[in-house]
C-alpha cells in the first residue's frame, strides 16, 4: 500500500529534513539513529514513489544530492501537521502503550 511506503517513520523524517537539497551524509547526520542501509532503502523507496529526486553532482568526486520533488512538496504541509501532532502527543501515546502492555501481559 502506498501509504505504508510514504508515511513510515524514516520516510516522514527524511521529508522533514529535505527543506533544501542535501547530500546523503547531510541527511544521515540530521536523522539520529538511522543506519546507512535503512537510509539508502528509504531514499530509494521515496525516489521510486516520486517523492524525491536524485541528482548526480558533477565533479571529480562522485556526489549525489536529494531533493523533494513537486509531488513530495505537496505532502509537506499535511505530513508536517501530522509530524507536529505526533511530537506533541508522544508522551501520552507512550503512556497509553505502557498501560495497555501492562494490562495485557499476563
Amino acid at each position: 500500500m502506498i501509504l505504508d511506503q510514504i508515511a513510515d517513520k524514516w520516510s516522514m523524517m527524511v521529508r522533514e529534513v529535505l527543506n533544501e537539497p542535501k547530500r546523503f551524509n547531510a541527511i544521515k547526520r540530521q536523522l539520529d539513529g538511522v543506519t546507512q542501509r535503512v537510509l539508502t532503502q528509504t531514499l530509494r523507496k521515496l525516489e521510486r514513489n516520486g517523492m524525491i529526486t536524485r541528482r548526480v553532482l558533477p565533479g571529480r568526486v562522485l556526489g549525489v544530492e536529494y531533493a523533494l520533488s513537486p509531488l513530495g512538496q505537496s505532502l509537506k504541509e499535511p505530513f508536517s501537521t501530522l509530524f507536529q501532532w505526533t511530537l506533541a502527543n508522544i508522551d501520552t501515546i507512550e503512556d497509553c502503550q505502557r498501560k495497555f502492555d501492562t494490562q495485557h501481559s499476563h
